[in-house]
């Protein structure tokens, strides 16, 4: 909003309560227009963090997760402000920052009770210095600084701890594993942080689960594309056989349709030749019996013939 825009505003409405962002006649803008400081680099990381811890803590309890934007310290003063890369405040809502899309240390009560910041090339320096003062000052219960880079390039360590104790910051020591990821307790979150090379994750030793993120989610993903790859190969292959099967049976059944039409032709012959065999035994009988008969006339014949010889003798 312009100097202008806010003046007239104000002009309209005479309790500047009413308007968003203002507060006894002064505005508290919720953004400065600016991306990250380290935008390319820190995005990625920012994603590890409070979205996750949103996600998770907001089943448990009544509890504010944000990050990346204005907290302001200081009533009536609206360059007193400072913007944790991830904050933490229990026993607060969401509704209670919606209406100014702020974070108003007077408003709310108190400062977060977690904050962590993440290191990149341009915030490392305030991160160590004026911001741990900042914080302390505030009553920061714990701070913790994340560095994703291999070789600590940024905060010297992985992954710091620091724990208020009365009005200043104590670092409480660090457990590194036997694999080479770094570990520590969060008694504020009930969680464990694992710097696991360069990657942040979190742990629920109560519940025992890993809090799930981006990473979780793409994995998943990749497995359940993967599974349905699979399932859709499997169908196809399936579907392959079944039709490979039907056409053998189809090949099958034409096959025996041809052996039985074979068998039904060579049967069919088979009784042709029985019946001419038949017809042949019985022709020949009738000419055995044709050839006797005229065998016994001619005997017949041949006896009448001596009969009148013998007969006519003198």
């Amino acid at each position: 909003m312009t100097t202008t825009a806010a003046a007239a505003a104000v002009a309209i409405c005479a309790d500047t309560d009413l308007i968003p962002n203002y507060h006894n006649g002064i505005y508290y803008p919720d953004s400065d227009g600016e991306p990250l400081p380290d935008g390319f680099y820190q995005e990625p990381l920012f994603y590890q963090v409070a979205p996750v811890l949103r996600a998770y803590l907001e089943q448990f309890y009544d509890v504010l997760v944000s990050g990346d934007t204005f907290l302001y310290y200081e009533e009536g003063n609206p360059r007193r402000f400072v913007s944790p890369d991830c904050y933490i405040t229990f026993g607060v809502g969401r509704d209670a920052v919606l209406p100014h899309n702020s974070y108003w240390t007077w408003h709310i009560g108190k400062a977060p009770d977690f904050i962590l910041e993440i290191a990149s090339i341009s915030t490392a320096e305030k991160d160590l210095g004026e911001k741990a003062l900042l914080y302390a000052a505030l009553g920061v219960l714990e701070y913790w600084l994340y560095d994703a880079s291999p070789d600590s390039r940024f905060y010297g360590a992985p992954l710091i701890f620091l724990l208020l104790q009365g009005d200043r910051y104590v670092p409480v020591p660090l457990e590194t594993l036997p694999d080479g990821r770094v570990r520590g307790y969060s008694p504020t979150l009930g969680l464990y942080l694992y710097w696991d090379d360069g990657r942040l994750r979190f742990h629920d030793p109560v519940r025992d689960v890993w809090l799930p993120d981006l990473y979780d989610a793409l994995e998943a993903l990749t497995a359940a594309e993967d599974r349905a790859e699979a399932a859709v190969l499997d169908r196809e292959a399936a579907r392959a056989q079944a039709a490979a099967e039907s056409q053998a049976r189809v090949v099958a059944e034409t096959r025996a349709d041809f052996a039985e039409a074979g068998a039904a032709s060579a049967l069919a012959r088979a009784n042709a030749a029985e019946a001419q065999i038949a017809a042949e035994q019985a022709a020949r009988a009738a000419a055995e019996a044709q050839i006797a008969a005229m065998a016994a006339e001619l005997s017949r014949l041949r006896g009448h013939d001596d009969a009148t010889t013998d007969t006519e003798t003198p």
